[in-house]
């Protein structure tokens, strides 16, 4: 099949289930592939982890030949420096070093006693959905607590987080002004006046949380605009469990389909944080992200225009055979692992820390009673989102 048409098969639904395959044909292709669309798709670890690290190249959508110059300003994971220094920067404070050192470390003992509370409601059940009864509930709750939202919003941030991470999904060839991003714009922006009301709520009056430090810092030059910290918590709500679900849930999985493997941690639990690395690598929970080019450049021989989009499939430079030996297996004692899964360069996740601790935390509480745990359905059903993948429900039986 034509390598021109990749994007659209990679983000079609039903390529959800094992994209792999399309990633490989990706790789032999060429590092830098035209797409009908007219968008570039680069699969190749060493063209991605040089283009991640690239200033010529921008993440901000304002910077696209089909840029109409009246888009709203987009959160800091969206812009360059310097802005993206800035604003990253204002949003560290209060969650890591070197201002708050103590924030992400001291969550593991909350961490633990959410996910063992979890676990014990589920003691007595024969069959769980591991995404609805645990993955989905504990980085939920860790972010909550974290930022100081409560606990009882959650079925509409829910809602609201579901609408804004379909509409930002890579569509090769889609108007960009549908109905599905028309709500995830509303679901963004009342999203947004929820958290500014909820943090002005602390002014002068702080409760040890995000929102609360954000409001009342006490440098005027340090502090967020209303609009800043809307989108910045708007930010840190998704990207705090979306990716977070889909990494318990995909470990979840991997673990099942490979019992060995499985057998090992349970009797080797000092291999789990390397186990965690490894998930990351090969079924990591973002696939995806899009680049602009601010002048001509040429890639591997390939000259992609200024202004086009380049689409950096993450997941498929994870499975570089020119940088993983063997990447199609799973294999918890890798070493060397310097994979993408949490992206690269001056965008490197910014939650990773916290993520790594969910997912130890998680799956070495889960490991022990995976031994008996069957698989209901192989493959389940997955999410509609393409660049952040993950399975919708994983029903299991014990």
């Amino acid at each position: 099949m034509p390598a021109d048409t990749l994007l659209q098969r990679i983000t079609d639904y039903a390529s959800r289930p094992d994209p792999y395959p399309l990633y490989a044909e990706l790789r032999q292709a060429g590092p830098v592939v035209r797409q009908t669309d007219g968008s570039y798709l680069v699969g190749t670890y060493y063209e991605i982890t040089a283009l991640l690290h690239n200033p010529r190249f921008s993440a901000d959508p304002r910077s696209g030949t089909t840029a109409s110059g009246e888009e709203p300003k987009p959160p800091f994971l969206r812009l360059d420096d310097p802005e993206h220094h800035r604003l990253r920067t204002l949003a560290m404070r209060p969650f890591g070093p070197p201002h708050s050192p103590g924030r992400v470390d001291g969550m593991r003992e909350e961490i633990a006693r959410v996910t063992g509370e979890l676990l014990d409601g589920l003691r007595d059940r024969t069959q769980i959905d591991v995404v609805d009864d645990f993955a989905y509930p504990l980085p939920v709750m860790v972010i909550c607590r974290l930022l100081g939202v409560p606990r009882e919003d959650e079925p509409q941030f829910r809602q609201w987080s579901d609408a804004v991470v379909v509409s930002a999904d890579i569509r090769p060839g889609e108007d960009t002004s549908t109905e599905r991003d028309q709500e995830g714009e509303r679901a963004r922006v009342a999203m947004g006046q929820y958290l500014v009301n909820l943090a002005e709520q602390r002014r002068g009056h702080p409760t040890g949380d995000m929102l609360s430090a954000f409001v009342n810092e006490p440098d005027p030059a340090l502090r967020l605009t209303p609009e800043e910290l809307a989108q910045t918590g708007v930010l840190l709500l998704i990207a705090g469990h979306e990716t977070t679900v889909n990494l318990i849930t995909n470990g979840v999985l991997t673990l099942l389909r490979h019992p060995d493997q499985l057998d090992r941690l349970r009797r080797d639990p000092g291999l789990l944080p390397a186990a965690v690395e490894e998930l990351l690598r090969y079924e990591p929970p973002v696939h995806m992200r899009e680049r602009i080019p601010l002048a001509d450049i040429d890639i591997a021989g390939t000259t992609i225009p200024k202004g086009s989009s380049v689409v950096l499939a993450l997941a498929s430079g994870n499975r570089d055979p020119k940088r993983f030996h063997d990447p199609d297996r799973f294999d918890p004692t890798r070493t060397d692992n310097q994979h993408l899964g949490f992206g690269s360069g001056i965008h490197l996740c910014y939650g990773a820390p916290l993520a790594r601790i969910e997912a130890q935390t998680a799956l070495a509480a889960l490991i022990p009673r995976l031994g008996a745990a069957t698989l209901l359905q192989d493959p389940p059903p997955y999410r509609q989102a393409a660049m952040l993948r993950g399975p919708r429900h994983l029903p299991v039986q014990f």
